[in-house]
């Protein structure tokens, strides 16, 4: 028995259409007999325009329902923003913070990392906070300097009973969307070095409690070696959870 809930998450980033969602979670849920609630948590996090179909859809079901990103403002005049209201008003339980993608893409700082963190635990919700180095820092030898600084500066100011609740996604930026994956002995290391991070900045007993999961060129055919060491708590997918035949596959590795 695994000391922690193992947690798969399906990013859909910019796919996905609203009958297209319908059409997945319909034969996810036909398709998906072996889940056991109790042994580990489904994520599914569309697009803002499927939010709808994706909560109608779940709705009665132990799968759980995520959103991509969220601002940390309540309201106000933020031409294409999300506010918490309006993820809550459909169920939102995991919000995605911190990705790469919006790192690089759309300039969020770890200053702003740390106050959507905050603003999500602050609506009750679940922030899935994703960390991870480039190509260069890793063959630099600074992978581990560029997660510490992550770490310390995306939970500033957060206390421990609320750190405890953030799950965090060791995403390494080379290996996303690159068909490269980082060797599970590479993952394991990583999360091993954030749990060490997470004990120096709050308590071993939080270190412990914390889920850590892995993201990067995951699929069906190398799951089995993240999972294989219970260090690693589950998995962020991106390109194969838009198949809900392989995403059930991943699930699964640890049924």
């Amino acid at each position: 028995m695994r000391k922690r809930m193992p947690i798969f998450a399906a990013n859909w980033k910019m796919y996905k259409t609203f009958g297209e969602t319908a059409k997945f979670i319909d034969e996810f849920k036909t398709n998906f007999k072996a889940f056991d609630k109790n042994k580990v948590e489904a994520v599914i996090c569309p697009p803002y325009t499927s939010l709808f179909k994706a909560a109608e859809k779940l709705a009665g079901t132990c799968f759980s329902l995520g959103a991509q990103n969220m601002n940390f403002e309540k309201e106000g005049a933020f031409t294409g923003e999300i506010a918490p209201a309006m993820l809550l008003e459909f169920g939102v339980k995991y919000v995605i913070i911190g990705h790469s993608e919006r790192r690089a893409y759309y300039n969020e700082t770890d200053e702003s990392v740390n106050k959507k963190l905050k603003f999500v635990l602050a609506n009750d919700m679940v922030p899935i906070l994703c960390v991870g180095e480039t190509i260069e820092e890793r063959e630099a030898g600074k992978t581990e300097s560029k997660i510490l600084g992550q770490l310390k500066a995306d939970f500033a100011g957060i206390g421990e009973a609320d750190a405890e609740k953030i799950v965090i996604a060791y995403e390494p930026i080379w290996a996303i969307g690159t068909g490269k994956n980082a060797t599970s002995k590479d993952a394991v290391d990583v999360v091993n070095f954030i749990r060490k991070t997470m004990s120096e900045i709050y308590s071993k007993p939080l270190s412990e409690k914390v889920r850590v999961q892995y993201g990067g060129s995951v699929k069906p055919e190398n799951i089995a070696e993240y999972m294989k060491d219970e260090t690693i708590d589950g998995a962020l997918i991106g390109g194969a959870s838009l198949d809900p035949a392989k995403f059930i596959k991943i699930c699964e590795s640890v049924l």
